[in-house]
Protein backbone atom coordinates (compact mmCIF):
# COMPACT_ATOMS: atom_id res chain seq x y z
CA UNK A 1 0.00 0.00 0.00
CA UNK A 2 1.01 3.47 -0.10
CA UNK A 3 2.54 6.29 2.30
CA UNK A 4 -0.80 7.92 2.20
CA UNK A 5 -4.02 7.16 2.94
CA UNK A 6 -6.34 6.55 -0.42
CA UNK A 7 -10.08 5.72 -0.59
CA UNK A 8 -9.79 2.59 -1.84
CA UNK A 9 -7.35 1.32 0.87
CA UNK A 10 -10.11 -0.59 3.03
CA UNK A 11 -11.43 -2.16 0.23
CA UNK A 12 -8.04 -3.63 -1.15
CA UNK A 13 -6.96 -4.74 2.27
CA UNK A 14 -10.28 -7.14 2.98
CA UNK A 15 -9.92 -8.06 -0.76
CA UNK A 16 -6.45 -9.17 0.37
CA UNK A 17 -7.30 -10.33 3.28
CA UNK A 18 -10.05 -12.60 1.94
CA UNK A 19 -7.69 -14.14 -0.66
CA UNK A 20 -5.21 -14.74 2.08
CA UNK A 21 -8.15 -16.44 4.22
CA UNK A 22 -9.19 -18.59 1.08
CA UNK A 23 -5.50 -20.34 0.61
CA UNK A 24 -4.54 -17.92 -2.93
CA UNK A 25 -0.80 -16.93 -2.16
CA UNK A 26 -0.28 -13.19 -2.76
CA UNK A 27 2.76 -12.29 -3.36
CA UNK A 28 4.94 -9.11 -1.49
CA UNK A 29 3.44 -7.33 -4.92
CA UNK A 30 -0.09 -5.72 -3.43
CA UNK A 31 -0.02 -1.73 -3.85
CA UNK A 32 -2.70 0.73 -3.85
CA UNK A 33 -2.08 4.11 -6.11
CA UNK A 34 -3.70 7.70 -7.40
CA UNK A 35 -1.92 7.50 -10.95
CA UNK A 36 -1.89 10.48 -13.23
CA UNK A 37 -1.97 8.73 -16.87
CA UNK A 38 -0.20 10.60 -19.87
CA UNK A 39 -0.88 14.27 -17.62
CA UNK A 40 -4.31 13.93 -18.55
CA UNK A 41 -5.96 12.80 -15.88
CA UNK A 42 -6.08 10.73 -12.86
CA UNK A 43 -7.52 7.28 -11.08
CA UNK A 44 -7.33 5.28 -8.56
CA UNK A 45 -5.71 1.52 -8.83
CA UNK A 46 -4.50 -1.07 -6.97
CA UNK A 47 -2.53 -4.71 -7.88
CA UNK A 48 -2.39 -7.80 -6.29
CA UNK A 49 -0.16 -10.18 -7.15
CA UNK A 50 -1.17 -13.37 -6.64
CA UNK A 51 1.30 -16.82 -7.14
CA UNK A 52 -1.17 -19.60 -8.24
CA UNK A 53 1.52 -22.24 -8.74
CA UNK A 54 3.60 -21.55 -5.91
CA UNK A 55 6.86 -20.86 -8.11
CA UNK A 56 7.07 -16.95 -6.86
CA UNK A 57 10.50 -17.54 -5.23
CA UNK A 58 11.67 -20.64 -7.73
CA UNK A 59 14.49 -19.21 -10.06
CA UNK A 60 13.41 -19.34 -13.65
CA UNK A 61 15.21 -23.15 -14.16
CA UNK A 62 13.17 -24.19 -11.10
CA UNK A 63 9.88 -23.36 -12.12
CA UNK A 64 8.38 -27.19 -13.53
CA UNK A 65 7.32 -27.43 -16.97
CA UNK A 66 3.51 -28.04 -16.41
CA UNK A 67 3.10 -24.62 -13.85
CA UNK A 68 -0.19 -23.49 -14.87
CA UNK A 69 0.91 -20.00 -13.36
CA UNK A 70 4.69 -19.98 -13.26
CA UNK A 71 4.83 -16.75 -13.36
CA UNK A 72 1.92 -15.50 -11.05
CA UNK A 73 -1.54 -13.38 -11.78
CA UNK A 74 -2.39 -9.92 -11.67
CA UNK A 75 -5.68 -8.82 -10.40
CA UNK A 76 -6.41 -5.11 -10.66
CA UNK A 77 -8.47 -2.54 -9.83
CA UNK A 78 -9.30 1.01 -11.11
CA UNK A 79 -11.51 3.53 -10.65
CA UNK A 80 -11.14 6.50 -13.30
CA UNK A 81 -12.86 9.76 -13.44
CA UNK A 82 -14.38 9.52 -16.75
CA UNK A 83 -12.88 12.88 -18.31
CA UNK A 84 -11.46 11.40 -21.10
CA UNK A 85 -14.41 9.02 -21.86
CA UNK A 86 -15.25 10.27 -25.09
CA UNK A 87 -12.02 9.83 -26.57
CA UNK A 88 -12.00 6.03 -25.74
CA UNK A 89 -10.76 6.10 -21.95
CA UNK A 90 -12.35 4.53 -19.09
CA UNK A 91 -15.89 5.45 -18.13
CA UNK A 92 -16.17 6.95 -14.39
CA UNK A 93 -16.22 4.09 -11.75
CA UNK A 94 -14.79 1.15 -10.46
CA UNK A 95 -13.83 -1.79 -13.06
CA UNK A 96 -11.61 -5.02 -11.86
CA UNK A 97 -9.07 -6.63 -14.60
CA UNK A 98 -7.18 -10.10 -14.81
CA UNK A 99 -3.96 -10.21 -16.29
CA UNK A 100 -1.20 -13.49 -16.61
CA UNK A 101 2.58 -12.49 -15.59
CA UNK A 102 4.93 -13.45 -18.28
CA UNK A 103 8.55 -13.91 -17.72
CA UNK A 104 10.25 -11.09 -17.73
CA UNK A 105 7.98 -9.23 -15.56
CA UNK A 106 5.79 -7.61 -18.09
CA UNK A 107 2.01 -9.05 -18.40
CA UNK A 108 -0.69 -10.41 -21.04
CA UNK A 109 -3.58 -7.45 -21.47
CA UNK A 110 -5.42 -7.27 -19.25
CA UNK A 111 -9.08 -8.48 -19.09
CA UNK A 112 -12.02 -7.51 -17.28
CA UNK A 113 -13.10 -9.86 -14.53
CA UNK A 114 -16.76 -10.39 -14.74
CA UNK A 115 -17.64 -9.46 -10.74
CA UNK A 116 -19.12 -5.80 -10.18
CA UNK A 117 -16.73 -2.85 -9.94
CA UNK A 118 -16.77 -2.80 -6.25
CA UNK A 119 -17.27 -6.93 -5.81
CA UNK A 120 -17.52 -8.37 -2.26
CA UNK A 121 -14.20 -9.91 -1.27
CA UNK A 122 -15.93 -13.05 -1.44
CA UNK A 123 -16.77 -12.62 -5.22
CA UNK A 124 -13.08 -11.73 -5.66
CA UNK A 125 -11.89 -14.96 -4.05
CA UNK A 126 -14.21 -16.86 -6.58
CA UNK A 127 -13.48 -15.22 -9.53
CA UNK A 128 -9.39 -15.69 -8.79
CA UNK A 129 -10.57 -18.90 -8.83
CA UNK A 130 -11.95 -19.36 -12.23
CA UNK A 131 -9.36 -17.55 -13.57
CA UNK A 132 -6.58 -19.70 -11.77
CA UNK A 133 -8.63 -22.98 -13.22
CA UNK A 134 -9.16 -21.35 -16.39
CA UNK A 135 -12.73 -21.09 -16.42
CA UNK A 136 -12.24 -18.06 -16.92
CA UNK A 137 -10.28 -17.23 -20.06
CA UNK A 138 -8.65 -13.77 -21.25
CA UNK A 139 -9.71 -11.43 -23.79
CA UNK A 140 -7.46 -10.51 -27.16
CA UNK A 141 -5.92 -7.14 -27.20
CA UNK A 142 -7.74 -6.60 -30.75
CA UNK A 143 -11.18 -8.01 -29.34
CA UNK A 144 -13.55 -6.94 -26.79
CA UNK A 145 -11.09 -7.46 -23.74
CA UNK A 146 -14.12 -9.40 -22.48
CA UNK A 147 -13.39 -12.17 -20.05
CA UNK A 148 -13.65 -15.73 -22.11
CA UNK A 149 -17.04 -16.28 -19.76
CA UNK A 150 -20.42 -17.23 -19.95
CA UNK A 151 -21.77 -17.32 -16.07
CA UNK A 152 -22.52 -13.90 -15.93
CA UNK A 153 -21.50 -11.55 -13.18
CA UNK A 154 -19.92 -14.00 -9.95
CA UNK A 155 -21.19 -12.37 -6.58
CA UNK A 156 -22.14 -9.50 -5.05
CA UNK A 157 -21.17 -6.03 -4.34
CA UNK A 158 -19.01 -5.21 -1.05
CA UNK A 159 -21.14 -4.18 1.75
CA UNK A 160 -19.55 -0.99 1.98
CA UNK A 161 -19.89 -0.26 -1.46
CA UNK A 162 -22.06 2.79 -1.13
CA UNK A 163 -19.01 4.07 1.17
CA UNK A 164 -16.22 3.46 -0.65
CA UNK A 165 -18.09 5.17 -3.81
CA UNK A 166 -18.47 8.06 -1.77
CA UNK A 167 -15.25 8.17 -1.36
CA UNK A 168 -13.99 7.73 -4.88
CA UNK A 169 -16.72 10.38 -5.82
CA UNK A 170 -15.24 12.79 -3.34
CA UNK A 171 -11.16 11.88 -4.44
CA UNK A 172 -12.29 12.59 -8.24
CA UNK A 173 -14.23 15.71 -7.83
CA UNK A 174 -10.96 16.98 -5.39
CA UNK A 175 -8.79 15.48 -8.75
CA UNK A 176 -11.39 17.60 -11.24
CA UNK A 177 -11.00 21.10 -9.47
CA UNK A 178 -6.97 20.70 -9.16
Amino acid sequence: MTDRTLPHDPYITAVCDALTEAGLELTDHCRTDDCETRGTYCYLNAVITLDPSGTNDLDHDDIPADATWPHGLLLVWEWHTGIEAEHGEPDRGPAWQFAELKDDGSNEYPTGLPVYGYASPAAIVEAARKVIAREIGAGSFYGSGLAKWDGGIIGDSWERAGELDAACEAWGSDEAAE
